[in-house]
């Protein structure tokens, strides 16, 4: 996994609950990201769902210096809103994970790439999903 295709990349639960436990393989695709100037896109909602405080999550503080956090826009929680109903999924924050993805043409590193997969397929976009899993 030296090299990455040169486009976004957009982490969700399972990855940053990778990036806690310092899993090796999470840690080079997170360091070959940064090498090659991609900064991963942490949605917020993603962030609320692992981050409890405190020291016990340094590895996961120092992965997050080298991304971005975005906040959820209202485009983004319909989008999201859209894949639910067409999927039958009631995970918001995986819909949001691909909406994000989707808006940033992203590739996605995620440890459930299942549920992804049919989030993606009813969005109806011809674009290829790119799923790394951790």
């Amino acid at each position: 996994m030296n090299r990455l295709p040169k486009r976004a990349v957009v982490y969700d639960t399972g990855a940053l609950l990778a990036a806690d436990r310092g899993d090796d393989r999470f840690q080079v695709l997170h360091l070959c990201c940064l090498r090659q100037d991609v900064t991963p896109v942490v949605p917020a909602p993603v962030l609320a769902q692992v981050w409890r405080g405190g020291t016990r999550q340094a590895r996961l503080s120092k992965a997050l210096q080298g991304c971005t956090v975005e906040p959820t826009s209202e485009v983004t929680a319909r989008n999201a809103g859209v894949l639910l109903g067409r999927g039958r999924s009631s995970d918001a924050v995986d819909a949001i994970v691909v909406a994000t993805a989707l808006a940033h043409d992203a590739l996605i590193v995620t440890s459930d790439p299942q549920d992804i997969a049919l989030l993606w397929g009813a969005s109806g976009t011809r674009s290829k999903l790119a799923v790394l899993a951790v």
